[in-house]
């Protein structure tokens, strides 16, 4: 099957510019990066103010620590369960729809007296999340075209990395002032604000099913080996690094001697490098995408591996974890608009099922990370899982990039010009 470049699929929202024409992004994809630093930041707020929940609605900490876990399992689920629901409407609509929802949702819990109202608040929350996270990754895509699409995505999921950084420490901050529903109304109101913005900027578009193709059609895209590898390269990416990363601070502390007001920094420079990491690797992915997902698990299971035969020095363990912040979930943004390419003119599936895929390895692996802290291995578990699991992404992301080699090679006038893939 060969992949349609963006601009010519249905319910294009660009024409073919290359960067020598247009050399800035367009402003929909930083809109966009708002949207994600919104809600990768409401996913991981709750463990800042997990405290005062606890306190405030007279319920164990374990209790309150399962609203991320909800939260999570509704992005599994509302990733392609919520694409598939909308796939009949305008993407731009669907994004409109997320954030309605995800502002409705944090209004709830805002207000809730009790922990299955926020339950089933973070739960639909955690569906339009996904929803808009999966969308947003084909708008950006097919906003940028495709000589700089991949850029476009890594400017999206940047937001995502900029959330560990400011969005969680800000939301903590907040919850100081004004109690930690205040931190809920913060989001809220930022969402509506993002609401406003996509209304503004995000050019109207028809969904891909109006332009005379059958769902069924559309669907088959599903079908594709490649896409398939790049889920499976999606799981075992985000598995992989936040096998460590979940247990980042027994493992400093306990492990290597860290003192414990040095944990922040060290996250923060964890956070910082992600950051960095996704915005190059999105650069760079527009034209070598392969070489950067075959790179970066590389790096990765190396930097893993020092994680686990260097945890006892304190300034090693440091220096490793903050260089894993710059590759460990760098590739993300490529591996989404691979995801985009790959499922043919089911784009927004494609991209939901990486999010789903993302978020599935992170909930399948976390738990079996945390299990090893009991095993012989001890706190030296989490690092050893996390080192398999990292480097079996090597093993789809090689794959993936000599089947394209074949492919270029069979058909190289389908490439599109300027990219390797």
């Amino acid at each position: 099957m060969v992949d349609a470049p963006a601009a010519s699929r249905p319910g294009s929202i660009s024409s073919e510019t290359a960067p020598s024409e247009r050399q800035r992004l367009p402003l929909v994809a930083y809109v966009l990066a708002v949207g994600t630093f919104l809600m990768l930041t409401t996913e991981f707020v709750v463990a800042g103010i997990l405290p005062d929940i606890a306190d405030d609605l007279e319920v164990p900490l374990a209790q309150v620590g399962s609203f991320i876990t909800i939260f999570a399992v509704g992005m599994i689920i509302g990733a392609p369960l919520m694409t598939m629901l909308t796939v009949r409407l305008s993407q731009r609509l669907t994004l409109i729809l997320a954030l309605g929802i995800f502002v409705a949702g944090h209004i709830w819990v805002a207000l809730a007296s009790d922990v299955d109202q926020i339950v089933i608040a973070r739960f639909l929350t955690g569906l339009a999340t996904g929803a808009f996270w999966a969308v947003s990754a084909v708008v950006a895509s097919r906003a940028a075209g495709p000589m700089m699409g991949s850029r476009a995505v890594g400017i999206v999921a940047a937001g995502g990395s900029l959330a560990t950084v400011l969005g969680v420490p800000i939301g903590a901050y907040v919850a100081q002032l004004t109690g930690w529903r205040g931190t809920f109304w913060a989001l809220a109101i930022g969402a509506a604000l993002v609401t406003i913005l996509v209304l503004r900027y995000v050019p109207r578009d028809e969904p891909d099913t109006a332009k005379g193709t059958s769902l069924i059609a559309d669907l088959a895209g599903l079908l594709s080996i490649r896409l398939w590898l790049v889920l499976l390269a999606c799981a075992t990416t985000s598995g992989g690094v936040l096998a460590v990363y979940s247990f980042i601070a027994p493992l400093l502390i306990d492990g290597s001697g860290v003192p414990p007001t040095v944990v922040p920094l060290v996250l923060t420079a964890f956070g910082i490098g992600s950051f960095i990491g996704t915005l190059v690797a999105g650069r760079l992915g527009d034209k070598h995408p392969h070489a950067v997902t075959i790179t970066t698990p590389a790096v990765s299971t190396a930097l893993m591996a020092a994680i686990f035969f260097f945890s006892g020095s304190a300034w090693a363990m440091v220096a490793v974890v903050a260089l894993l912040g710059l590759f460990g979930l760098s590739a993300n943004g490529v591996l989404i608009h691979l995801a985009v390419r790959f499922s043919g003119r089911a784009a927004s599936l494609g991209s939901a099922f990486s999010v789903a895929a993302f978020n599935l390895g992170t909930a399948v692996i976390t738990p079996i990370a945390g299990e090893s802290l009991t095993s012989p291995l001890g706190l030296d578990g989490p690092a050893a899982i996390g080192t398999v699991v990292i480097a079996l992404t090597l093993i789809p992301t090689t794959m993936l990039a000599l089947i394209t080699l074949r492919r270029t090679r069979v058909t190289p006038e389908h490439r599109p010009a300027g990219t390797s893939s």
